[in-house]
């Protein structure tokens, strides 16, 4: 696959991605940079492989893998056995009913629920709904409660993130799990990571280079190892506006 300058890996929704209107014309500009280096974008986001391969052919960056659902898989992922997803509906149906009905998941929600949610177009909410490895969902209950929840899910071997909107359930794996066997696909070249919620953190700590997205409509990420001597940075201006800084900040510096 060549050995390319620099490697990419970014967050979408709130990042990438406008948090309201889900544009990223602000970022255009580094994105031709990086096109034109030849680096490669892996979008890395807990969106499904349906959602994320239409976003890839919009961008332009169809040719590269993307991690998908938090990190839970891979756009290019064949899985054999029962499909993860069905595993965690049926662990679900195993929580004891009042835990249970205080987490409203996306199977529960169906394409209208995603849609009112998310804001998205119905063509959208199908494609969220299209799951093969995570659940994300809203908590309705206490924080006592939501600690009991994830206990008893635990039990099943299932694990819970918090992303910007969602509490999502998966059997495991974080964005930062798949980043190293992407990268050396290209030869390790040095990587940049880009987010904006928790569910970022270990890509943005993974990465030679990480920039925290200003996020006006979520909690502030605590300081990341790494920022204290300036390996990690942080945006004044949120989504694609911040990303595009970043980037063409980075990319200056590296001289590409």
């Amino acid at each position: 696959m060549g050995h390319p300058p620099l490697i990419v890996f970014t967050d979408l929704d709130g990042t990438l991605l406008d948090h309201e209107t889900y544009s990223y014309t602000a970022a255009q500009p580094a994105l031709r940079r990086l096109a034109e280096v030849g680096a490669p974008l892996i979008l890395a986001s807990s969106k499904t492989a349906a959602e994320i391969a239409v976003f890839q052919q919009r961008i332009g960056c169809e040719a590269f893998p993307a991690i998908v659902e938090n990190g839970a898989g891979l756009l290019v992922d064949v899985t054999d056995g029962q499909p993860p997803y069905q595993r965690l509906i049926a662990a679900l149906a195993h929580i004891p009913a009042r835990l249970r009905a205080r987490f409203e998941g996306f199977h529960d929600l169906g394409p209208d629920g995603i849609a009112r949610v998310t804001g998205l177009s119905p063509e959208g909410a199908f494609l969220a709904g299209q799951r093969q490895f995570s659940e994300p969902g809203l908590w309705h209950g206490t924080e006592a409660e939501q600690e009991a929840f994830l206990a008893a899910l635990n039990a099943h071997g299932v694990q819970a993130r918090r992303g910007g909107r969602f509490l999502t359930l998966s059997f495991g794996g974080t964005k930062a799990d798949r980043m190293a066997d992407i990268a050396s696909r290209y030869g390790s070249p040095p990587s940049v990571a880009l987010g904006d919620a928790p569910n970022d953190v270990e890509m943005l700590t993974t990465a030679d280079r990480g920039v925290i997205v200003e996020n006006p409509h979520g909690a502030t990420l605590p300081q990341l190892e790494g920022e204290a001597e300036g390996r990690i940075v942080r945006t004044d201006r949120p989504g694609p506006l911040g990303w595009n800084t970043a980037m063409l900040d980075i990319l200056d510096s590296m001289h590409l």
